[in-house]
């Protein structure tokens, strides 16, 4: 097995996490980043296998508005933070993956405003996407209406060896792999020529695309990319759990099934992007969502307070994020004393997984299923080896699992709190 068939991500978004100012403009050298090194031994009694991180490197406000993708973002600190962080990891026998915006930049970044200013036949030119017959003269073309976020010029070779210098930087400095930030917006030939020249270097980086809607394998495979975000399977098990409807979830494993045939997906029931689960679904329903999503095929990543209980919601207006991203306390002995029973029950549910490594290519079977009602077996792809898992939502214990002996592993506890 390659590593990443253990991973079981931390995902954290650093600027969040660590306190500092999204929209303030004041970006003074300020060493927050070792608040995530005091994290560590936290995220190792949690039980997973490496960091996940949001954006670390210079950028306007919320770090995907790059302004520099070789320094860290002052308001996190330097090299020598980062250096500490990787060091950190390392000693603990963490992972990290980097969070890379390579769709876009800061409308702020220097080489825009030097390619605008040098115009058509300049050096940097072919880098962005520039109209340059634009009716008030030269207007960069942008991300998804953002006017603050410039688009690469994803058919030049120049922009694919700007994106290539950069994965091989922070690769050599230490990091295992890259998150492609809205690699769903980026031609996928583009990615199949970066990426082979990354992998000669570094043969054990792992690459994950952020896709959202259309054909996951597909993309998968012309693109090169190790793994996709598993969006789809994310909406099925919030969605079924808050209407009790599960055959939308049998629905969706049933696709996902498929995915594991060709790539283990990148699943979730959190990210830096969406409501909490908690606030979805109530403390209990999120334990469920929990139990479900490390009992499944897949690469699950836990979205850093997830595992805590931490509510928030996502909301379309600016600064709609920020509930979703809040900072933590300097330490893990500093944190209130109300999370302790999710936070077991995440334990114990990693726990179960990281004994079953198997898991991350297991295809599910369904062997009963009414709306409230869902029993399903989880089956080794090479070997007999298999789990059942029962849930009931109409029951104090929701969830259920067994092994292939019958025996129960784990019961969920309840937390008092249904799902809302």
């Amino acid at each position: 097995m390659d590593w990443t068939d253990h991973a079981i991500w931390w995902h954290v978004y650093p600027l969040g996490f660590c306190g500092a100012p999204i929209r303030d403009a004041d970006h003074a050298l300020t060493h927050r980043l070792p608040r995530l090194t005091h994290w560590l031994d936290y995220a190792v009694q949690l039980g997973v296998s490496g960091l996940l991180m949001g954006p670390i490197f210079d950028s306007q406000t919320h770090g995907y508005d790059t302004l520099d993708p070789f320094r860290i973002d002052p308001r996190l600190g330097d090299d020598a933070d980062f250096d500490a962080l990787v060091a950190g990891c390392k000693q603990r026998g963490l992972r990290i993956v980097l969070d890379g915006v390579f769709s876009h930049v800061g409308s702020g970044h220097p080489l825009v405003r030097q390619a605008v200013q040098e115009g058509p036949t300049g050096p940097r030119a072919e880098l962005f996407d520039i109209d340059w017959n634009a009716p008030d003269g030269p207007a960069p073309r942008v991300f998804e209406g953002h006017g603050d976020l410039v688009r690469f010029n994803h058919s030049s070779s120049q922009a694919e060896r700007y994106v290539t210098d950069v994965m091989e930087h922070w690769l050599g400095r230490g990091i295992d792999g890259w998150r492609l930030d809205a690699a769903y917006s980026v031609p996928t030939r583009f990615w199949s020529q970066v990426l082979p020249p990354v992998r000669s270097q570094h043969p054990e980086a792992w690459f994950l695309g952020e896709v959202i809607h259309g054909d996951y394998a597909d993309f998968v495979d012309s693109s090169g990319v190790d793994s996709v975000t598993q969006y789809e399977l994310w909406k099925a098990i919030w969605s079924s759990l808050k209407d009790a409807n599960l055959f939308e979830l049998a629905w969706s494993l049933k696709r996902h099934n498929g995915f594991l045939d060709d790539f283990a997906p990148n699943t979730f029931i959190g990210n830096h992007d969406v409501t909490r689960i908690a606030s979805t679904l109530g403390p209990d329903g999120a334990v469920t969502a929990a139990a479900i999503l490390m009992t499944i095929g897949g690469i699950p990543s836990i979205y850093y307070g997830d595992e805590q209980g931490f509510t928030g919601v996502k909301e379309e207006r600016f600064g709609g994020d920020d509930d979703v991203r809040p900072a933590v306390p300097e330490d893990p002995s500093q944190l209130s004393t109300l999370g302790a029973g999710i936070h077991r029950a995440y334990q114990e549910l990693i726990g179960l997984r990281r004994r079953h490594p198997w898991l991350v290519t297991a295809t599910t079977e369904t062997l009963e299923l009414r709306n409230a009602q869902f029993s399903y077996r989880v089956s080794a792809s090479d070997s007999d080896d298999f789990l059942e898992v029962g849930i009931d939502l109409e029951s104090a214990s929701k969830v259920v699992i067994k092994d292939a002996s019958g025996e129960v592993l784990w019961t969920q506890p309840s937390l008092g709190q249904g799902v809302s």
